[in-house]
């Protein structure tokens, strides 16, 4: 051998362990629409973890359950369990919508992560527990959920105009005192509460005034609409001035919308139109009164007319 030669001693790499990784996903019902996004989320986020190396996808976590709080997360729960005992090293998840229901769920579940060295990744925002500081990262979840909070009520009343646009939301068949929905979802005319709608408007046509009639009304044992015994003067006057009883229905027709949708013959009606407008005529009418001043102002609403019953 020559004195020369050097022979360097290369000590075998480390083999890495592969990081257990978890996978959790989450949709708002079990209708086609949801489960095909379900389907989705699940294979994007198994194909991200199969191609990157030592990582080792250990379980999936699928949750059905609303955003609203209170909605059960089972899935949700037994993933914090198992990253508890340290089953699981890295989270990985759609986006923070997915992930929490709201921002301080999102920010609660955060923390007991990382309290518990767990890693969690949001693959639609790009985000990385593990290279995001932590107060960085409760900025951009705050601005990230806030946005989507604002896109998500768009997207919720874009909906709402879409349907009534087009005749087809339920909103025009959502029921009230002296109807009920047929077989078909439909309004139908529930005929024993119809009859007393009939009533307050004659006794109010005959001059009574709302407390009058709440008066006429109990002393006839008359159950409110929602089966109390005792009437409030806010609901007779509301009932006198709906127009669902003409077989008219107004959608987004408040001051917020530019445009508003109004459906006539839309159910069968209650009361005439004839009677109706003269109801509300009337209420004009006694709801204002000329001062000794000659200015008109507004009298007593619940009873400017004459007492009944």
């Amino acid at each position: 051998m020559s004195e020369n030669r050097r022979v360097h001693f290369i000590p075998p790499r480390p083999v890495q362990r592969e990081k257990r990784v978890g996978i959790y996903c989450r949709v708002s019902s079990n209708s086609m629409e949801q489960l095909k996004s379900l389907v989705n989320q699940v294979s994007a986020l198994t194909r991200l973890t199969a191609v990157t190396p030592n990582w080792l996808l250990v379980d999936t976590y699928i949750d059905i359950a609303s955003g609203k709080s209170g909605s059960k997360r089972k899935e949700f729960i037994r993933m914090l369990e198992d990253c508890q005992a340290k089953n699981i090293e890295i989270v990985m998840t759609k986006n923070i919508s997915r992930f929490g229901r709201d921002t301080v769920e999102v920010l609660e579940s955060l923390h007991k992560l990382r309290e518990h060295g767990v890693r969690v990744i949001f693959e639609q925002e790009g985000l990385d527990t593990a290279d995001t500081d932590s107060e960085l990262m409760i900025s951009i979840i705050e601005s990230i959920a806030q946005a989507e909070n604002e896109s998500r009520s768009e997207n919720i009343k874009w909906g709402y105009r879409r349907h009534a646009a087009q005749g087809t939301s339920k909103l025009y068949n959502r029921k009230c005192y002296g109807y009920e929905n047929d077989e078909e979802g439909l309004l139908a005319i529930k005929k024993d509460e119809a009859k007393n709608v009939r009533l307050i408007f004659e006794l109010y046509l005959r001059g009574l005034s709302i407390i009058g009639i709440k008066r006429e009304l109990e002393k006839r044992r008359i159950k409110t609409p929602t089966g109390k015994e005792k009437w409030s003067k806010r609901t007779i006057d509301v009932m006198l001035s709906n127009e669902k009883y003409i077989g008219v229905v107004r959608l987004l027709h408040s001051s917020e919308h530019e445009e508003h949708y109004i459906s006539e013959n839309n159910h069968p009606a209650i009361i005439s139109k004839e009677k109706f407008e003269a109801v509300q005529i009337e209420k004009k009418r006694s709801n204002v009164v000329k001062g000794e001043d000659g200015n008109r102002r507004k009298s007593r609403k619940y009873s400017s007319k004459k007492e009944g019953g």
